[in-house]
């Protein structure tokens, strides 16, 4: 099952632009700050299924959905995967919920460094000298975070640990970005309409409908899921797995600035030393990439 090629220079921008959103995600997350975690997932994912099969009916991927679905061995990767983002979708929703939004950036600033490593250990991928300067710096930062943050360090290590476990099933599934989003949804959406019906009949009911803005806020959990996490498994799959993992401190910067101003969290020495030492790192890994892109081009032969 083959992907649509795209230009690393524009798996790049989509990897970045994933982590634009996903970095705006907790002012997004304040609309529905009273629905119960469980039950936004529930309706994110019901609200996400049919935006992905109506992007696959009009890339005409029929084909390819019904090959995955009669596949034994992808749709195995593929509940292996749905189980990781919902774990990581419900522990993300409650941290913000709960104002542990620092512990949510720890947790996708450890992220980078699993996926790193996973890319080293179960990809066989390579870090050149600088970036593994740039790997050790930002890992001196976490664990100065991670000190100063041991009570809600299990948030942290559960977010890290099942998005980065997530995107290397993503990247070496046998099926594509939209497919595979799709049958994850199919597959979490009985578990969704279960929990949904039985929660309508305990205490107050649903939330959906009490509140115009949260309703909104609720329905718009569809393409706040579909839109990135298709993006994001684009530029995985088009990128090594060691540099989507270094992107990966785009997300958890942003969503710390806002810890600082939108939800006015006190920013603590560990904190800061983290933000420095990260893109300190951050400078050193992009200069490295950027001079490895220089020199590749220097190295083609001229044609006449």
């Amino acid at each position: 099952m083959t992907d649509i090629p795209i230009t690393r220079r524009r798996a790049l921008a989509l990897a970045l632009g994933t982590h634009a959103i996903w970095g705006a995600m907790p002012i997004y997350l304040m609309l529905v700050k009273t629905v119960p975690p469980l039950e936004y997932i529930a309706w994110r994912t019901l609200f996400t299924l049919p935006i992905c099969l109506v992007f696959a009916w009009y890339l005409a991927r029929g084909n390819e959905l019904r090959a995955t679905l009669t596949s034994g061995r992808t749709m195995r990767t593929l509940v292996a995967s749905a189980s990781a983002i919902a774990v990581n979708w419900y522990v993300y929703v409650w941290a913000i919920q709960t104002d542990h939004v620092y512990a949510a950036s720890l947790g996708y600033y450890i992220l980078p460094l699993v996926m790193m490593l996973m890319g080293l250990v179960f990809l066989g991928e390579k870090l050149s000298r600088w970036q593994t300067v740039a790997v050790a710096l930002a890992a001196l930062g976490v664990a100065a975070l991670a000190a100063g943050a041991l009570t809600t360090l299990w948030v942290s290590m559960t977010l890290g640990l099942s998005f980065g476990i997530y995107g290397l099933l993503r990247k070496t599934v046998a099926a594509g970005p939209l497919t595979g989003l799709a049958v994850e949804s199919m597959i979490l959406a009985p578990l969704a309409a279960g929990y949904l019906a039985w929660a309508g009949t305990r205490g107050d009911g649903l939330a959906i409908g009490r509140d115009g803005w949260e309703t909104f806020g609720i329905v718009m959990g569809g393409p706040m899921t579909a839109v990135p996490l298709l993006m994001f498994a684009t530029a995985t799959r088009a990128l090594p797995y060691t540099v989507i993992g270094f992107l990966q401190f785009a997300s958890p910067t942003i969503i710390f600035i806002l810890g600082l101003t939108f939800f006015g969290e006190e920013l603590k020495p560990a904190q800061l030393a983290c933000f420095v030492a990260i893109w300190i790192a951050a400078s050193i890994f992009t200069w490295d990439l950027l001079r490895g892109s220089r020199r590749a081009r220097q190295a083609l032969p001229v044609t006449p």
